[in-house]
């Protein structure tokens, strides 16, 4: 990110060229996040990356020679924390999913609204992560329960349930305590005890699982 000027360099990918110059359109509106490049598959996108490189990518997930996913995979092989947001017209939970173990930052469908869009965008490069809300609540319809000895409601109490879901929304530990008028210091510490609960590293990792095991 320039830190001078707080603008927040994006890298586009996109195979249609009128999505394409039609998001860079609407970014260009922002004053403080500028498309440097734009790229028309992940390949290219990946040869991008190697001589200017960005703070946030958003992609495309369906492209044809590399797409989102396998291209974001790549990324992270080589130890790339770059933040990524994946894009695409199918609400699909199988693809957010696999976007998430990939290594994505961000899953928001191409209907998104702009002021949706450039919030995901800063989100993100500020080390956060943001899910669609239709694609979250997909992923929320009762599954099996975990064949771990114990019941979903058992692994976390409806305090780190709430506050999971909230995680899974993108929103800070700031965030959480006031909409659920605690301590931030209180958040925080509930945070630590889903990790630790959940046996996941980080936050992104926190939400992933508790997707699958239908905690939120």
């Amino acid at each position: 990110m320039d830190t001078q000027n707080n603008i927040i360099s994006v890298g586009l990918v996109e195979d249609q060229q009128l999505v394409r110059q039609g998001i860079a359109s609407l970014l260009a509106i922002s004053d403080n996040i500028r498309v440097v490049w734009q790229a028309e598959d992940g390949q290219d996108a990946l040869s991008q990356l190697a001589n200017n490189p960005v703070d946030v990518l958003l992609s495309d997930i369906r492209m044809p020679n590399l797409d989102g996913i396998a291209m974001l995979k790549q990324i992270r092989q080589n130890a790339n924390s770059l933040p990524v947001i994946m894009l695409t017209t199918f609400d699909d939970s199988e693809l957010f999913l696999n976007s998430l173990q990939a290594g994505a930052n961000g899953f928001l469908l191409k209907d998104v609204s702009l002021d949706k869009l450039l919030h995901a965008i800063e989100t993100v490069a500020k080390g956060g992560y943001l899910i669609e809300p239709s694609v979250l609540k997909q992923m929320s319809e009762p599954k099996p329960a975990p064949s771990v000895g114990v019941t979903r409601n058992e692994l976390l109490s409806e305090r780190e349930r709430e506050i999971l879901s909230f995680m899974a929304g993108g929103f800070s530990n700031k965030e959480i305590a006031n909409a659920v008028f605690l301590a931030e210091g209180t958040v925080k510490n509930h945070v630590s005890n889903i990790l630790t609960k959940l046996d996941c590293r980080d936050r992104t990792q926190a939400v992933l699982k508790g997707l699958q095991l239908a905690l939120i």
